[in-house]
Parts: structure tokens; sequence; C-alpha cells
């Protein structure tokens, strides 16, 4: 499925860019709940990752405190590491279309800054794997989590697979 991306782009140009990185740092922290990443991130307490959206032109900047992800409202100060590309390549990282790799070493996706929290970065991105059942119960609590995600299983597995292509 193609998105069409325009309308984001015209959102990114419009909105502040605080309220961006606001609404980032929420949905990152809501999808972290129950992932191994989310045990990772401490160890990049306090580092400042600006993601940078070129044809936007867009900047979140986001800080990492404990294991959690804040927008970072302060322009004039530094961050460790800057990622540049454009809204389609970060969406072709996000959805998984494309390997991490491909894109960073492609120089779709830019990486500046402190090399050893880039790296760290970068290969966190490289071992994601999105555990929708630790998710959904992290979410909803053992007991109704592990319904849900046994439901959505059901569902998923006699699910028919369309072959029509959608107009």
């Amino acid at each position: 499925m193609r998105l069409p991306l325009q309308p984001a782009l015209v959102g990114l140009r419009v909105i502040p860019e605080t309220v961006h990185s606001r609404v980032m740092a929420t949905v990152l922290n809501h999808l972290l709940r129950g992932q191994a990443i989310e045990q990772r991130l401490p160890d990049l307490e306090g580092k400042r990752v600006d993601i940078e959206i070129s044809d936007a032109p867009c900047t979140l900047r986001l800080q990492v405190s404990g294991s959690k992800i804040h927008a970072c409202s302060q322009k004039s100060s530094i961050c460790d590491v800057r990622i540049r590309g454009t809204l389609a390549d970060y969406w072709k990282l996000a959805t998984r279309s494309e390997d991490p790799d491909t894109l960073f070493f492609a120089r779709r996706l830019c990486l500046e800054g402190d090399t050893e929290t880039g790296l760290y970065i970068k290969n966190l991105l490289d071992a994601l794997e999105f555990d929708w059942q630790a998710h959904t119960v992290s979410v909803l609590g053992p007991r109704l989590g592990q319904t849900v995600s046994g439901l959505l299983r059901n569902v998923a597995s006699t699910a028919p697979i369309s072959t029509r292509r959608p107009r």
C-alpha cells in the first residue's frame, strides 16, 4: 500500500515543530510499551536526537530520559545525533518496507553527530521486531491483553486473503 504523504507534508509545514515533537514522543512511548527496545533506552539517558524531515522542512527534537522519550523544545541546544531524510524514507523505515541499513548506506537517511550514539540508534532500529502480543499485554494488562491478542490472532488466521487490488 502506498500512502499519499502530501497531506502529511502540509501538516508538517503548517503546525509548529514543538507540537510534532510532543506527538511523536507520545506515539513512540506508547508503541515501545512491552517491547524489548524499551529496556535498552536507558543506555541513551540524556541523549538528544533531532529528526530532520528535509522535504517538510521540519525538525522533531527528542530526548531520552530513563526508558521514556520526551519532546525537547530547546532549538538552541546541541543535539547528540541528527537523522535527516525525506518523509517518504522515514515512512519506509517506520513500515519496514525498506531495511534501515539500505536507507542509511544509500544516504537516503543521514546520521550526523556522536558516532557511538548514532551507531547505537541505528542498531536499535535494525534489531526492531515489533511484538504486537507483548504490546497488547503491556497496554491492556495480562488477562485482557492475552484475550485480545488471541482474538486478533484467530481473526488474522481465518481472514480471507484478498487478491483484488484497491482502486
